[in-house]
């Protein structure tokens, strides 16, 4: 159980919290939500213990472990596999200890232990927390040097998972993934055996994994029961707007409605309203009590243009002359697709994204764009690009002037209006923006120029759930194409009426929707284990027939390694039987420590028989 009384924390003289309570009890999964800055992970490191609380306190069973994702594993090159067991300190303590232990006595309570710790089967643990969450089965021996920040966040979350701690504080696990890791990740949480508390910006991974929500709101911690839709239903009926939400959401629903009346029977048209008819499907009350309190913002409508807009190949594209990363892509883009590009992290969809941008030229085949066309390109990397000395009017007045030379002031200021910036944000520097504010003030660039085809390549990376459920309403809103790669599947179901896989150099169509894909992850999971598991026995008889230098040398290494335990073992029982109250103890002890030691003798005996003919071999 983790109780938190009275809990105070300042930072200078600004209350973060204040003199908050709250009771978590052993096996709970809550959600802890809250506005950016209301003081989520700052609890974290308070129930932790990395810094100190100015009143109250946080308090738990003694024997419980506290488990937390470590940010600052040291470079080493120790294999992936070896660096998720070491986390466990207890088990690495004990295996260690069975090398160098002489007192049989103790030798036999630590295999004991490692047994009810069901140690034996822990490397295969760690290959599927680390397979899960996106390496291949071949990258576990690699050392950890060589992976870069995202993949070493994984191999950390990865042995966080492994210790299995009795109380897991996880603060956005999912930052670093990608929609096909999130999907396990969602699946193993759900059925995590102790405490979980949870930091997340996933609505669907909330609504998935949590049986309790604790509100961080106004210096205050509030407890809710049930995931994350129940709290906002509750919250909702309690501040009293449920009732003005729902007429607001039903005078929206009888406009979707009208709109898929007169469309769905236009070919021009169908895609749009086959999303609408989705989206009527899907809406929810919390959806509309999220976007009621975000910050709104309004993609530009362009006009017209013909279908296609964009049409590929055959084409191969890639960085490398000759080495392409995608072959022989073929499709077009219409101007009512919302296409969201799927596949695991490393296989392409960026890629593709830059060819479609024009950031990137075919190696072979080619690519039509219609004349009008205009882009515009978000990128998760643009928000390091920006000038943070700037401010949001100067930039964007900058920007606009290249195509627009005597652009006036009060332009501009609605162009970033739209996006939810008032004359004072827009005149703060750039540096001082949030996560969030910035990625609005990227939307507000890309878009100036109405464009007809949105690429987003991950857009929700700094957005609260507030500004995610902002960004799916003015997505749905906007008038032209999308395609866009997303780890959200809540954005994914919402916004996009296509699928496309980008999987082994490929790019297809996949037929169906996310709860198909899971699927097909998980079947493609069990068939590449199936593979593996077929390769490790066809390497094993190819080693059956190795030369027989090889299989003996083999041999003689194995028995060696026999010995030198088995010489320690008996070294121990000799100084334990050579005691001179050895003798004088229970007799039936005595008798089994000398069946032990003969057994010793003969193993020893049969081992260096081995060793002597593997060495004549």
């Amino acid at each position: 159980m983790l109780t938190v009384s009275n809990l105070t924390y300042k930072i200078a003289n600004r209350i973060i919290l204040d003199d908050c309570s709250v009771t978590v009890m052993d096996g709970w999964k809550v959600g802890v939500v809250g506005l950016n800055g209301a003081g989520k992970s700052t609890l974290f490191k308070l129930i932790a213990g990395e810094i100190q609380a100015d009143g109250g306190t946080v308090g738990m069973n003694v024997k419980q472990r506290l488990g937390m994702v470590r940010q600052d594993i040291p470079e080493t090159d120790t294999s992936l596999l070896d660096l998720v067991l070491e986390a466990h300190e207890e088990l690495a303590q004990l295996w260690k200890a069975t090398e160098t232990e002489s007192d049989p006595n103790k030798i036999a309570e630590i295999y004991q232990r490692l047994s009810d710790m069901d140690a034996y089967s822990a490397p295969a643990k760690a290959s599927r927390l680390l397979t899960g969450l996106g390496f291949k089965e071949e990258q576990l021996q690699e050392p950890f040097s060589s992976f870069s920040g995202g993949w070493r966040m994984r191999v950390a979350l990865a042995a966080s998972l492994f210790v299995e701690p009795e109380i897991l504080l996880l603060d956005e696990p999912t930052n670093h993934l990608d929609l096909e890791a999130i999907m396990w990740l969602e699946t193993y949480l759900a059925s995590y055996p102790h405490t979980l508390l949870i930091i997340s910006h996933d609505r669907e991974m909330l609504n998935k994994c949590i049986d309790h929500v604790i509100h961080v709101d106004k210096q205050k911690l509030v407890l809710y029961t049930g995931n994350y839709d129940t709290f906002e239903r509750e919250r909702a009926a309690g501040l009293g707007l449920q009732q003005k939400i729902f007429e607001k959401q039903q005078a929206e629903r009888a406009h979707m409605q009208k709109f898929v009346d007169r469309f769905k029977a236009q070919a021009n048209k169908a895609r749009q309203a086959q999303s609408r008819i989705k989206a009527l499907e899907r809406m929810d009350l919390v959806d509309a009590v999220i976007a009621e309190r975000a910050v709104r913002f309004k993609f530009p409508d362009p006009e017209e243009i013909p279908s296609p807009m964009l049409s590929i190949n055959r084409a191969d594209v890639g960085y490398t002359e000759g080495v392409p990363i995608l072959r022989k892509v073929n499709d077009n883009i219409d101007n009512d697709d919302r296409i969201a590009l799927l596949g695991a992290n490393g296989n392409g969809k960026s890629t593709l994204m830059k060819l479609i941008a024009g950031k990137l030229d075919v190696m072979s085949g080619d690519i039509f764009r219609a004349k009008k066309l205009r882009i515009g390109y978000f990128s998760q990397h643009q928000t390091e690009e920006l000038d943070v000395e700037s401010t949001p009017y100067e930039a964007m007045a900058a920007m606009m002037r290249k195509t627009i030379p005597e652009v006036r002031e009060p332009v501009v200021r609605a162009k970033l209006g739209a996006f939810g910036f008032s004359k004072t944000l827009a005149d703060n520097r750039i540096g001082s923006l949030s996560g969030g504010e910035k990625a609005r003030l990227l939307f507000a660039f890309m878009s100036f120029d109405a464009p007809h085809l949105l690429l987003l390549d991950e857009p929700t990376n700094h957005l609260d759930i507030d500004a995610r459920e902002a960004l799916v309403q003015a997505l749905n809103a906007y008038q032209g194409a999308i395609v866009i790669v997303s780890h959200d599947p809540n954005m994914v179901e919402r916004v996009a009426n296509r699928l496309w896989l980008v999987k082994e150099g490929t790019c297809m169509h996949f037929d169906g929707d996310l709860d198909d894909y899971r699927k097909y992850t998980v079947k493609a999971r069990r068939e590449e284990r199936k593979e593996e598991k077929k390769n490790k026995n066809s390497e094993a008889k190819k080693a059956d027939v190795s030369p027989p230098s090889m299989v003996q040398h083999k041999k003689a290494e194995e028995a060696e390694k026999k010995i030198i335990k088995l010489e320690q073992k008996k070294k121990a029982l000799e100084t334990l039987m050579s005691a001179p109250d050895f003798y004088k103890g229970d007799s039936g002890e005595i008798s089994q420590t000398q069946d032990q030691y003969n057994k010793i003798l003969e193993d020893l005996e049969s081992h260096e028989t081995e060793w002597l003919q593997a060495q004549s071999g």
